[in-house]
């Protein structure tokens, strides 16, 4: 799953590989058009969809994981 994450993640930043510490904290590219963008295509790739609050707090590849799990779960 996470590898999963991490693909659509790169795809929507356009960046050539993502670090497991990926944040929008330590990542220019996530800014907040991109991360609506990732949004969607995560409900898109996991077919879940996502509460406002957790799209608030889903600002890093760790939370983006935790909350992706409980979804599926």
């Amino acid at each position: 799953m996470r590898e999963r994450i991490k693909h659509v993640i790169k795809g929507i930043l356009n960046l050539d590989s993502i670090p497991d510490d990926i944040s929008q904290k330590n990542c220019a590219e996530w800014d907040s058009m991109h991360h609506l963008q990732l949004v969607v295509a995560l409900e898109t790739e996991f077919d879940i969809s996502f509460e406002p609050e957790d799209i608030a707090s889903m600002k890093s590849l760790d939370e983006i994981e935790e909350r992706v799990k409980s979804l599926l779960n």
